[in-house]
């Protein structure tokens, strides 16, 4: 079965764990993960200069690791990125800003990444909210 997991949801909150463990279930369970897409609050799970206290689970490392390992495709919304001052290289460059806060394994892209997998995949899972 191919899954397009959305994770709306912000690092540190229990969806965005529970994003996480679902996505390495899929692949446990011999599945496969068309596209993960990051959106809304949950583009922060993207970014590398957020500080976590020693005492918490970085949940950033935790879905870099995953996303590296098993070299999937994870997107991060351009617009939502953009509209809470995240950005790429080449977004950095273009609003000649002087902070990049989004590098691989993370993409920028729009919201057609996310229907194109959609499209693709027998099943469409979102992990929204901090429930």
């Amino acid at each position: 079965m191919k899954f397009t997991i959305a994770i709306y949801a912000p690092p540190q909150t229990p969806a965005s764990r529970r994003a996480l463990r679902f996505s390495q279930e899929v692949l446990a369970s011999k599945h496969d993960i068309v596209r993960l897409f990051f959106y809304h609050d949950g583009i922060y799970n993207a970014i590398n200069s957020l500080v976590i206290p020693q005492d918490e689970l970085d949940t950033h490392k935790e879905w870099q690791s995953f996303i590296e390992e098993n070299k999937l495709d994870a997107v991060v919304c351009i617009a939502a990125a953009l509209r809470r001052g995240q950005l790429d290289a080449t977004e950095t460059k273009r609003y000649k800003k002087v902070a990049t806060s989004i590098t691989p394994p993370w993409q920028l892209a729009g919201l057609g990444q996310l229907h194109e997998a959609i499209q693709d995949s027998d099943r469409f899972i979102t992990f929204a909210g901090d429930a």
